[in-house]
């Protein structure tokens, strides 16, 4: 299995942002072909007590690299790739790893 992983900034404004994300964007991403898991939530800081370098976070699960490519190529996967654009006054991250 291959994860991607969507590491949020911190937004402008926290509360549209939480908004927007739960009522917008992850039905969008619900939608995504080949999607088998799909875990988010907010960052509450670090092992240590310091602030943790992002706001949120997210984890989207695949069979295989090329599940990911297709599933990002789709329609649905474009769409939710460019609505981060929208609330993610932030920025964002994404990383895909190998989970073992």
């Amino acid at each position: 299995m291959v994860k991607v992983v969507v590491a949020y900034g911190a937004p402008e404004d926290p509360a549209s942002f939480d908004q927007y994300y739960t009522e917008t964007h992850v039905p969008l991403a619900e939608k995504i072909p080949g999607l088998h898991r799909f875990e988010y939530g907010k960052v509450l800081g670090t092992p240590d007590g310091s602030q943790a370098p992002y706001y949120y976070m997210a984890e989207l699960w695949f069979d295989s690299p090329q599940d990911v490519e297709a599933a990002f190529g789709s329609p649905e996967g474009q769409a939710a790739a460019a609505d981060v654009r929208t609330f993610a006054t932030g920025g964002a991250t994404m990383m895909i790893a190998q989970v073992s």
